[in-house]
């Protein structure tokens, strides 16, 4: 079967990706060895939309973050209404606590460095913070509000992102492993355990398993390892919070089904996707650190997702400059779901129209020697 681009990986980047390229006129095909779509680091995703949590200057993220932040409201808009699915979507903004001196001039640090840029961030004392959120721990001393911050539900975006694609033509094949892309003359073949694709180009977006497939001609493989994270969901029975509340130990996302997201663990454990009672007990403690009453909520459910990490934490997205018709979109590491909108931008601009965007050298797979 002949494609003309093949997409690996069918998590939130993959998904969002094979959407970009299918609407504007390109034939996909997404192969992903799981079912349903977004089971790898999405599934464990709070959908937290908070680049100005850790808003310092030379950042090289930032600015990706930033601008990719500044096309959500359109791309959310576009996805809902292709797939028919309404996600939710909430842009009520984060409340960054501190219960020390220290920490106040931290957040101080962060607010001045969004000020220069023109961000609203606004720093609130000890009475201010117990207004926005009367359930906070004693000993909160101030916080850090940034408005323009939010959330998304990331299994049900990508699951969207999906029928939106498979309604612009796109097809999906599950529960095929890829093993390894060979360049053969003009086509690109992506071997799978259930036989072969091929296309005219094929885009690497298979997150924290991006470095087990072969890439023929290529004396390393892609470096980008699996980092776990544990996500819990707790029956929340308390008035829920206003907004995204962040501590130093972890942050509670209220959703609207009157749950409590409270995340999230960064384990160096290999391919190991078990819940652990560490990982559950630890995250529970840093919770009612925070909010005491979490003491009283329910519990719904443990989720385990490997974030891809690379060994400079950024991204790697952009062309081969060794495999024509290689396109790399791995390694977002904990801003897959924020970074989705601009990745896929990214890609189909350099794929379906030669246009290479300056924000792609921090990020080129050339620094790998990909």
């Amino acid at each position: 079967m002949n494609r003309d681009i093949v997409v690996v990986g069918a998590g939130i980047v993959g998904c969002a990706i094979a959407y970009e390229l299918a609407r504007r006129g390109a034939s996909v095909e997404i192969v992903d060895e799981r079912h349903p779509v977004g089971m790898g680091a999405t599934q464990a995703s709070a959908g937290v939309l908070a680049p100005y949590i850790e808003g310092r200057e030379g950042n090289p993220l930032l600015p990706l973050a930033v601008r990719s932040l500044d096309l959500f409201d359109d791309f959310m808009t576009r996805v809902s209404t292709a797939s028919g699915v309404d996600v939710p979507y909430r842009r009520t903004g984060t409340i960054d606590i501190a219960t020390n001196d220290s920490e106040m001039r931290s957040l101080q640090t962060t607010a001045d460095v969004l000020a220069r840029r023109g961000v609203r961030a606004t720093i609130i004392d000890r009475a201010a913070a117990y207004g926005e959120e009367p359930q906070l721990a004693d000993g909160v001393v101030g916080a850090l509000v940034i408005d323009t911050h939010g959330f998304v539900v990331a299994g049900e975006l990508t699951r969207a992102l999906s029928i939106a694609a498979r309604r612009h033509g796109a097809q999906l094949i599950e529960q095929s492993r890829v093993r390894r892309i060979v360049r053969a003359h003009t086509e690109i073949i992506v071997e799978t355990d259930r036989g072969s694709l091929s296309g005219s180009a094929v885009v690497l977006a298979a997150g924290s398993w991006s470095g087990t497939i072969d890439v023929e001609g290529l004396a390393s493989r892609v470096p980008v390892r699996p980092v776990r994270g544990q996500l819990l969901q707790l029956t929340w029975n308390e008035p829920l919070l206003k907004r995204v509340t962040w501590s130093r130990r972890c942050y509670l996302v209220p959703w609207q089904d009157g749950s409590l997201l409270v995340g999230a663990t960064v384990e160096d454990a290999g391919f190991d996707e078990r819940a652990t009672v560490a990982g559950v007990r630890d995250l529970l403690d840093a919770a009612c650190d925070v909010i005491p009453q979490t003491w009283t909520a329910g519990f719904r459910a443990a989720r385990v997702g490997l974030r891809p990490g690379t060994p400079d934490d950024m991204p790697i997205i952009g062309p081969s400059p060794s495999v024509p018709g290689l396109m790399y979109a791995t390694g977002h590491y904990r801003n897959g779901v924020l970074l989705a909108p601009l990745t896929a931008q990214l890609v189909a601009d350099a794929m379906l129209d030669n246009r290479i965007d300056p924000m792609l050298a921090a990020v080129s797979p050339a620094r790998f020697g990909l």
